[in-house]
């Protein structure tokens, strides 16, 4: 079995790539911070000295990046070694980027001769940890069906869709639900404290009732006990909803509910609680003055 390069390990990184080792791929490891890679480590993983090492080696590299920024550095992009290190490899990408930068580094890619993929995931750390995550998987029908395996190690859940930036789309899509949802939950449970309800008796309504979730679930009960520690924090949540709102200004499409939200979780990185979890915007409900982000 070919060996699997795999780049970033952070809050979902890891887990991700602790699911494919479990599932028996072989895996050549680079992380910013070699530390992460300890479990991976002591379970059979390699450590690549840097990431030119990690191409040399694998024709088949998945990312886990927290920008594109990021990722532009570790393919090289825009600088001689880029050619040297995607031609003849399938690149892919499972984190999120705006549409317009996943189209331009697929043509990139492709122009060196090189192949991208993408296969941005939703969820967060603990469906990341127990491998139920859903892939929104885009590029060439061949690529994708290659990764399939892979990916299946990592996701319940793998949903085709076309052509790069499909999958980027997709994924903003329901970024802007997923997003919606929880911070309308963090202002009701926000209400609910401060009329001075039982934080208790409020999520057995809400969890018992059609507004019953999965999300509510997990999100409802770390509220009530006021636990901020990160599934997907609040400055990347930012981000997603950065990109949403972003690209829908390209598309001319209105978003008024995306911008509510990024204003409350910029609220939020204000407050200084970026590492926190995304339910840490009930603490930027409670600073607010009345009529505040009216």
């Amino acid at each position: 079995m070919d060996t699997i390069g795999f780049i970033g390990l952070g809050t979902m990184g890891g887990p991700m790539a602790l699911n494919l080792q479990k599932a028996g791929f072989p895996l050549l490891l680079w992380n910013r911070t070699p530390g992460k890679a300890g479990a991976l480590l002591r379970g059979g993983a390699e450590l690549a000295a840097d990431p030119t090492d990690v191409f040399h080696r694998c024709t088949l590299v998945l990312t886990m990046l927290v920008d594109g920024e990021a990722l532009d550095q570790v393919l090289g992009r825009g600088t001689a070694s880029f050619e040297d290190r995607v031609k003849d490899r399938l690149v892919v990408s499972l984190a999120t980027h705006s549409p317009a930068y996943a189209r331009g580094l697929a043509a990139d890619i492709r122009a060196v001769g090189g192949r991208y993929a993408e296969a941005p995931v939703s969820g967060s750390r603990v469906p990341a940890e127990e491998g139920q995550l859903v892939a929104m998987m885009a590029g060439e029908p061949a690529d994708l069906e290659h990764l399939g395996p892979l990916l299946s190690a990592m996701c319940r859940k793998l949903v085709p869709c076309g052509a790069v930036p499909g999958g980027t789309l997709m994924k903003l899509s329901t970024a802007l639900y997923n997003i919606a949802i929880i911070t309308a939950l963090s202002e009701a449970l926000n209400f609910a404290a401060q009329q001075g309800l039982d934080l208790e008796r409020f999520n057995e309504v809400l969890l018992e009732s059609p507004m019953a979730s999965d999300v509510a679930r997990v999100k409802a009960p770390k509220l009530a006990r006021r636990d901020f520690a990160a599934q997907a924090s609040v400055i990347n949540v930012l981000e997603v909803n950065r990109l949403v709102v972003d690209a829908a200004r390209e598309a001319g499409v209105p978003t008024p509910l995306a911008d509510a939200c990024r204003r409350v979780h910029e609220r939020a990185l204000a407050l200084g609680l970026g590492e926190e979890d995304m339910v840490a915007v009930l603490k930027a409900y409670e600073s607010l003055d009345r009529g505040e982000l009216h």
